[in-house]
């Protein structure tokens, strides 16, 4: 960094720490190019406490007198069950970090709603990342179960958005 540039540089690397806080981010990497020979290239992160394991609990019941047994093929063991919708086969994932919006326009209508039937790249939703409004269409045909995420808040890579079975 050019000492011409200093107090400029320092300004910006503050704006980027408080664009980190204000938008929920763990990490911003930005390469400012001044000219020939003249580059800054900064990466704001913050430490980010992992949330705590959820633990699931299973409870056997103990089984009625008339009950058949479940059958188990030998030497396997059942599915095991999770809570995570990221987990969930019909899961839609953010392709990036930006900032999630249900509708076209502020006012206007959702994209999509629980219970529609959606067509294999039919748009469900727009993240905005770096001024750029960027559509994530459908993966496949099916029907929105859960939509995970409120208009206009920010999403990291690979958060579940959406739920399509």
């Amino acid at each position: 960094m050019s000492k011409d540039h200093s107090n400029a540089d320092v300004a910006f690397i503050q704006a980027l720490a408080e664009l980190l806080n204000a938008n929920d981010l763990t990490e911003i990497s930005v390469k400012r190019e001044y000219g020939e020979n003249d580059t800054l290239n900064v990466k704001v992160s913050r430490a980010v406490q992992p949330a705590a394991a959820q633990q699931v609990m299973t409870v056997a019941a103990a089984p009625s007198p008339t009950a058949a047994p479940a059958s188990v093929a030998p030497g396997s063991a059942p599915a095991p069950i999770s809570n995570d919708p990221a987990e969930h086969p019909g899961a839609v994932t953010s392709p990036m970090v930006g900032t999630a919006y249900l509708a076209p326009e502020p006012g206007a209508e959702n994209f999509v709603s629980v219970g529609q039937q959606v067509s294999a790249g039919q748009t469900l939703l727009i993240i905005e990342a770096m001024k750029t409004m960027n559509h994530i269409p459908a993966p496949k045909t099916g029907t929105v179960k859960r939509i995970l995420v409120t208009d206009g808040t920010p999403v990291e890579f690979g958060a579940p958005l959406m739920i399509i079975e």
